[in-house]
């Protein structure tokens, strides 16, 4: 305790951060233990370090329960594994049939085919890569990952090659969207902090985000060349299965409309609570538009009526659910299955959707615990006053906190929170939205194992942590230094001022 007291508390939480990855670096690769255990005992040993006396925590009827030292440190870390699994247990799960389905039904085939048809095997990957960066924009990550991953698997299967350039086109396309676009919530609270208009965001956001897939796609290119990872099983379908669909002739395949079905409509009736959300904005603005569309649907109750249904059918979880219904009937149908039949195929999935689950739950918990050791405040105190170009300094400190806590979405908040201050006066010397974009690209930074997206990549693609590594981790690390550098050019070439 003597050596605590000794250090500072404005630099103690990244003593803490500093000990928990060491931590879990050591217990994965040294000690071989589970990643699971790794995050819970990391989230364990930081609320530990911490040194709090006293734990208030939230309980389910919405009350606080304050908890002594040591039993808080328990509960905060089992608060935060559920908090996490409340977010997205029930989206992986059935994300996880949709996938099983769209490889064992052909369907996945039948696109990779078509996609080929078109584009050609030498532009796959680019083709892979901007349907997903135009398809993610209203859709989180982890979702989008988990519906494009068997189009990567079913292109690697029938190419031969270049499976980690397909993975990386999708995390390069759908990661970029996650950070640049209004519909996300992490964008949303920083339009809203620095009170810029959602348009310059969307289209700026949208605009440079292109420039940076482009040349983030040369180091997808880069890293395939240099990594090679083979396809193994993963997602609870065998690769002997994946063989055999890959060898069938296109007729014994289903139609490429109810190929995509099951992967566009959730996207589509996720996008219709979007548009309904900004419909509803612009209603409050009094924007025309915005009247015009609630008058089309019968004046304020009309609107309302309709836009309860669309919230409904637009959760995720519901429109996923419609999603992994459509999916599993077309299975049934292309192999003539049984209820029984379906039942055993989509037992494995659920399975490995459970342990995703488990792992990226545990990294909520070490995020939680991070956050609570202070993390945010320390970095927001070294912050203030410095005379950094305060483009560099909202990328930087998004940056830190997204390294420390794992969430892009929570970086960008907390950034935008410290920032947002700082140019009240006017000194920034540039449009706000370059710093919407630093701090976008900033919450990209090194995602590693605290980070949710880091474990459903690495789960589904097959690849093992290290792997993970040195391809995902890599390939936002240079998507985020790239932003940056984009982003400081054009705000001395067009400072829109």
């Amino acid at each position: 305790m003597i050596f605590f007291a000794a250090i500072s508390s404005t630099y103690w939480p990244f003593a803490i951060l500093a000990i928990s990855v060491a931590f879990i670096i050591l217990a994965i690769s040294q000690l071989r233990m589970h990643a699971f255990f790794a995050l819970i005992f990391a989230a364990l040993l930081a609320g530990l370090l911490t040194g709090k006396e006293a734990w208030p925590i939230v309980q389910k009827d919405g009350k606080v329960k304050e908890y002594s030292q040591y039993v808080g440190v328990v509960e905060m870390t089992a608060k935060g594994l559920g908090d996490t699994a409340r977010d997205i247990a029930i989206s992986i799960a059935l994300a996880a049939i949709i996938g099983m389905c769209l490889m064992e039904s052909g369907a996945a085939d039948k696109v990779v085919r078509r996609f080929l048809g078109v584009f050609g095997e030498k532009h796959a990957g680019s083709a892979l890569l901007w349907s997903t960066f135009i398809l993610s924009a209203p859709i989180f990550f982890d979702t989008m990952f988990m519906l494009m991953a068997p189009l990567a698997k079913a292109l690697r299967m029938r190419t031969g090659k270049d499976y980690v350039l397909y993975v990386l086109a999708v995390c390069c396309g759908g990661t970029i969207t996650h950070s640049m676009t209004v519909p996300h919530p992490g964008p949303v609270a920083v339009v809203d902090d620095l009170k810029l208009d959602v348009g310059i965001s969307l289209i700026g956001g949208l605009l440079v985000g292109a420039i940076v897939a482009v040349l983030g796609f040369q180091v997808s290119k880069w890293l395939n060349a240099r990594t090679e990872v083979p396809l193994r099983e993963a997602g609870g379908v065998s690769l002997s299965d994946l063989q055999g669909i890959s060898a069938k002739e296109e007729k014994e395949l289903p139609s490429f409309f109810w190929s995509m079905i099951p992967v566009i409509l959730p996207i589509l009736l996720i996008s219709l609570t979007t548009v309904f959300e900004l419909v509803h904005e612009g209603v409050a603005e009094k924007a025309g538009w915005a009247l015009g569309f609630q008058s089309m649907l019968g004046g304020v109750s009309g609107f309302d009526a309709v836009r309860t249904w669309i919230d409904f059918i637009g959760n995720k979880n519901i429109a996923l659910s419609i999603g992994a219904l459509i999916a599993l009937v077309v299975l049934a149908k292309q192999r003539n299955l049984s209820l029984k039949n379906l039942e055993e195929l989509y037992g494995p999935p659920l399975e490995t959707a459970g342990m995703i689950i488990l792992i990226t739950s545990a990294g909520g918990a070490f995020g939680l615990a991070l956050r609570s050791a202070g993390v945010g405040d320390a970095v927001k105190a070294l912050a203030q006053g410095q005379s950094l170009n305060l483009i560099f300094l909202g990328w930087l400190v998004a940056a830190v906190i997204r390294v420390a806590q794992g969430s892009a979405t929570v970086a960008m908040l907390t950034a935008s929170a410290i920032m947002a201050p700082m140019i009240a006066g006017g000194e920034l010397g540039c449009h706000p939205l370059y710093l919407f974009l630093s701090i976008g690209f900033g919450a990209m930074f090194c995602s590693w194992m605290n980070d949710s997206g880091f474990w459903v990549v690495s789960r589904l693609s097959g690849m093992n942590e290290k792997e993970t590594l040195r391809t995902w981790s890599l390939q936002l690390t240079a998507d985020s230094l790239i932003g940056l550098g984009v982003t400081l050019a054009l705000s001395k070439a067009l400072p829109l001022i």
